[in-house]
């Protein structure tokens, strides 16, 4: 393993002299052309430990003893750290461990350690990698027993293992729900794609849910023998939907603890961990079969008891899991609490920050608040009051982006207003950030009057007081945007943050297209 440079202050040390001479005169020197392999070898070599040395600790006799001299750095390996000590005449290794003394098995602990730790987890990545591992450790268990108590269940509901049953029509069955399945994970992926980037938590949780369902409906197919095509059918389509999205996300996933460009390594070391945590579960649930096996009054209705508590850890080391997936890509509703944040307290959230925030909003309802701001282009069912029209109007040909009030009716009679921002064709992050930015400005404005305007909302006319205060409200909040866009999109830079493109949903997307009449 590659050794890495750095500079602590070490208090204890072993010292194991190890003599490497300068090149002398006389020696050859190695040809530019020979093998690099060979040249790493007599390089390595070249360290030779202190039983090399003579015996006064590597000076030779009749010279004068000198204290060695430390140089400035540390050698950091796998499983110890060296340092090199210089005495005029040879360089000698120092192992350093922070304490006095250091067993045989204390170390080896230390070398097992390292070397387990190197097997499953990514040299460079970011500090909550390990506790997304832990808990993924903990889903991956469970769901890994769970699948094979289901496929037990379901080789007991068609029959396999009794003479009575019709190998046959039990191959129709299966090919017939798989090929079911994977045409609903096409119909799935095909209807969803923007939602993988953009509600990522929420999607993977919903699908981890519908996942550990038709585990449940697997299981209830030897109660149900006669309805095995249809719960198998439908238990099968849930976990091809689930399979969708966790290739779909698990890209997004490894990206956000990458530390450079080792998304591979990543990749790599995920696969890993997921073969070794899957085998733990098969191993559980062999321990739970043999259980049934040895108490066979008791095996009709063992399943169902084991199947909620399963689900459950399941269910709980994904959640917990997602928590510790901080993503760095910007979308709608990450910009609008960093910008938020910005406003009212003068300073960018790191991805760890808005995460806490931003949650996994499994029912998709949270955030729902006053005067919500929603991007866009108009909606024909919606009512734009007059004062609000007018600033439209004033389009010109240099404007990527128009922000504007819209009354929509919601699923109870009560009509509520929002506010639309609508991006030109052409425009780039930058003007999608400052036009949200004025958005979040004009919010604060309206929040502060929000009985004074609700009132306005609700009158039909327009007067000239009213269009010039809201023409005001938009022209402050355009001109402290553009005030703030260039120490704002530093400062995300600074902490992390994609800025280069958002991740918008379907209808996110839509743009608009000056045209001059």
């Amino acid at each position: 393993m590659p050794f890495s440079l750095y500079t602590p202050t070490i208090n204890h040390h072993h010292l194991y002299p190890t003599s490497w001479n300068p090149g002398k005169p006389n020696e050859a020197a190695i040809p530019g052309n020979q093998n690099l392999f060979l040249r790493g070898v007599l390089a390595f070599s070249s360290l030779r430990t202190s039983l090399d040395c003579v015996s006064d600790g590597g000076v030779e006799k009749g010279s004068r003893p000198t204290s060695p001299i430390r140089l400035p750095f540390v050698v950091k390996g796998t499983s110890e750290v060296s340092r090199f000590f210089w005495d005029g005449k040879c360089l000698q290794v120092v192992s350093v461990y922070g304490s006095a003394g250091v067993d045989f098995d204390d170390r080896l602990l230390r070398v097992c350690g390292s070397r387990v730790r190197d097997f499953f987890i990514p040299r460079q990545v970011k500090r909550n990698y390990l506790d997304y591992v832990k808990w993924k450790f903990l889903h991956r268990v469970f769901s890994s027993a769970l699948q094979v108590l289901a496929t037990q269940a379901m080789f007991t509901a068609i029959g396999v293992g009794y003479s009575s049953s019709l190998p046959s029509a039990a191959a129709l069955n299966w090919v017939l729900k798989d090929g079911l399945g994977r045409l609903s994970r096409c119909i799935y992926t095909a209807s969803l794609a923007s939602a993988f980037d953009t509600n990522l938590k929420r999607v993977r949780f919903t699908t981890a849910v519908l996942f550990v369902a038709s585990i449940g409906l697997e299981l209830l197919t030897p109660a149900f023998p006669r309805l095995f095509l249809l719960l198998a059918t439908i238990a099968n389509i849930s976990k091809q939907i689930s399979l969708a999205c966790y290739l779909a996300t698990r890209s997004s996933v490894h990206q956000s603890f990458a530390i450079g460009d080792n998304l591979g390594e990543i990749s790599a070391k995920a696969q890993i961990q997921t073969v070794c945590f899957d085998i733990l579960g098969l191993t559980l649930a062999a321990l739970v079969n043999l259980w049934i096996d040895n108490h066979k009054s008791r095996q009709a209705g063992i399943h169902y008891f084991v199947y909620p508590f399963f689900a459950a850890m399941d269910l709980f080391g994904i959640y917990q899991g997602l928590k510790h997936v901080h993503l760095q890509t910007l979308t709608k509703d990450r910009l609008e609490i960093i910008l938020n944040t910005w406003i009212e307290c003068g300073y960018v959230p790191s991805p760890a920050e808005v995460s806490e925030q931003e949650g996994i909003n499994f029912l998709g309802v949270k955030g729902k608040s006053v005067w919500p701001i929603r991007i866009g282009c108009l909606n024909p069912k919606g009512q734009i009051p007059k004062w609000s029209m007018k600033t439209i109007q004033r389009l010109s040909n240099e404007d990527y982006y128009f922000v504007c009030v819209e009354i929509l009716k919601g699923l109870k009679i009560t009509e509520q207003p929002h506010i639309l921002l609508s991006i030109c064709e052409g425009a780039k992050a930058v003007h999608i950030i400052t036009g949200l930015l004025q958005a979040c400005y004009i919010r604060r404005v309206l929040l502060r009057n929000n009985s004074r305007w609700e009132n306005i909302i609700e009158e039909s006319d327009a007067s000239d007081s009213r269009l010039e205060d809201w023409s005001v409200i938009v022209e402050n909040g355009r001109r402290y945007a553009e005030r703030d866009i260039s120490n704002l999109i530093e400062h995300m830079l600074e902490m992390g943050w994609v800025v280069k493109s958002i991740l918008l949903s379907t209808q996110e997307q839509i743009r608009y297209s000056f045209v001059s009449d």
